[in-house]
């Protein structure tokens, strides 16, 4: 389990709040972080792993039009799966993955083309993301083999989500960590 998936459970659970995760590239990892944490049931309430692009038009409402002319790999389709997940779950929070993992590029874009999406909360303008109503997306290019990829698009998705939630109004819980807790 990482710090930011027991600070999220945290920090959700003590808001009395929810989170939802769609998750393509990632192919469940982030929920599998998410669910390591003791707990986690308070605050996680499941997740749709849309690793075609059909699955997320059909699930998780992403614009069908988008999909068909920009493909899956874009920021406005994270932003969309994210609030998609968020909706269909009855989150408070919906969190996303797309990108490439490799090892070939896809939609036009290169292998380490990544995009996490926040949908929820006050999603505002800060930490370098761009904002829009009711979301933040951050875009990434990360190095690595195809595992390396997965694993820091999921703990970049639950740091961007853990930004949001401090922003939210959570800066007061970092307070309440007892012995060996992290931010």
């Amino acid at each position: 389990m990482t710090p930011a998936a027991a600070e999220v459970v945290l920090m959700l659970t003590h808001h009395g709040e929810t989170v939802a995760v769609a998750e393509s590239l990632t192919g469940g990892l982030v929920a599998a972080e998410l669910t390591e944490v003791p707990g986690a049931s308070k605050a996680f309430l499941g997740s749709v792993t849309a690793y075609a692009t059909e699955v997320k038009h059909r699930l998780l409402g992403v614009d069908e039009r988008l999909l068909a002319e920009h493909g899956a790999v874009d920021a406005r389709v994270a932003r969309q799966m994210a609030e998609g997940v968020r909706r269909a779950l009855g989150a408070d929070w919906g969190i996303a993955t797309t990108g490439v993992a490799g090892p070939e590029p896809q939609d036009g874009q290169p292998v380490g083309t990544v995009f996490v999406a926040v949908a929820g909360g006050a999603a505002g303008a800060a930490h370098g993301a761009e904002a829009s109503a009711g979301g933040k997306v951050r875009a990434l290019r990360l190095n690595g083999t195809r595992a390396e990829i997965r694993m820091e698009s999921a703990r970049s998705v639950l740091a961007l989500l853990l930004e949001e939630l401090l922003d939210a109004g959570g800066a007061a819980q970092t307070d309440q960590r007892q012995g060996n807790e992290r931010a």
